[in-house]
């Protein structure tokens, strides 16, 4: 009875199952593709710009004239300015927008702040796309 039973049962043929591994590995290679492209996609976007504090900040008066360059593939936004983590809102530049060009542009960026001299200040300047510049400095 019991050949009986072994022998009534029939397995996939291994035509159909070669092309539903075939499948089943297109269809894991059409994900990873996908994943991969959109990551990579986002990442070269934020690789583009790459801002650098291009000199040593000027402290004139209550006003930290600090001079970055962009030296990324991609045009870059200034969108904020912080001391000391405060988001400053009396901020000028030297252009009329506040675009950094790639490829080694530069802007001038003026902040209203009063300080004290030989104190040590924490400067962040943050682009809409991208890796903020932070770094600091102390004044003389």
């Amino acid at each position: 009875m019991t050949r009986n039973m072994l022998k009534s049962k029939k397995a996939i043929s291994p035509i159909l199952a070669t092309l539903l591994l075939i499948v089943i590995a297109v269809a894991a290679i059409v994900v990873t593709y996908a994943w991969v492209m959109t990551y990579m996609s986002s990442a070269g976007q934020q690789a583009g710009v790459l801002l650098k504090k291009d000199a040593p900040c000027l402290w004139q008066s209550d006003n930290i004239t600090i001079y970055v360059r962009n030296t990324g593939t991609s045009d870059a936004e200034i969108d904020a300015v912080y001391v000391n983590s405060e988001p400053q809102s009396t901020v000028t530049y030297d252009l009329a927008t506040r675009i950094v060009v790639k490829d080694g542009g530069t802007i001038t960026i003026v902040v209203t702040y009063p300080y004290a001299n030989g104190t040590r200040y924490h400067f962040q300047i943050s682009p809409k796309l991208g890796e903020a510049l932070s770094f600091e400095e102390t004044s003389p």
